[in-house]
């Protein structure tokens, strides 16, 4: 895990005053990235936490040209769950989504509701959970 250090930097000004930036300006701001550190640790192990799932799905119907990709990352954006979806060569959409089964199932809920899309059948599985951020069209 890496902190960044912040370095104040010179103004124009200063430069034209003949003031000095001294390495220690930045002190107070690293001293409080550092009093953070154990909560971000935390923060970092508690994503990874027994309550994340990962879920591999396929969606049948009318699913494809009906922006059906735009709608499921922005609906997974805003639940905060992650992972990608992308069309198959079938005419079904494929997705990999992690997060809570109440997100899960939510996304798939709000999917049902769009309209133009038209949801006839959903296959799923459940696979391990990875390491991600976002969710992306493919």
């Amino acid at each position: 895990m890496s902190i960044f250090k912040r370095k104040k930097y010179q103004t124009f000004l200063e430069a034209s005053e003949g003031t000095e930036v001294s390495e220690n300006s930045g002190e107070y701001a690293r001293g409080i990235w550092d009093g953070h550190k154990g909560n971000i640790e935390q923060e970092e192990k508690s994503e990874m936490s027994e309550d994340l799932i990962r879920k591999h799905y396929w969606f049948s119907g009318r699913v494809q040209g009906v922006g059906f990709r735009y709608r499921a990352c922005y609906i997974a954006s805003s639940l905060g769950v992650t992972g990608w979806v992308r069309n198959n060569w079938d005419e079904r959409v494929e997705m990999e989504a992690q997060g809570t089964r109440e997100q899960l199932a939510r996304m798939v809920e709000m999917l049902y509701r769009q309209s133009f899309i038209g949801i006839e059948g959903v296959e799923d599985r459940i696979i391990p959970v990875e390491v991600e951020s976002g969710f992306y069209a493919r």
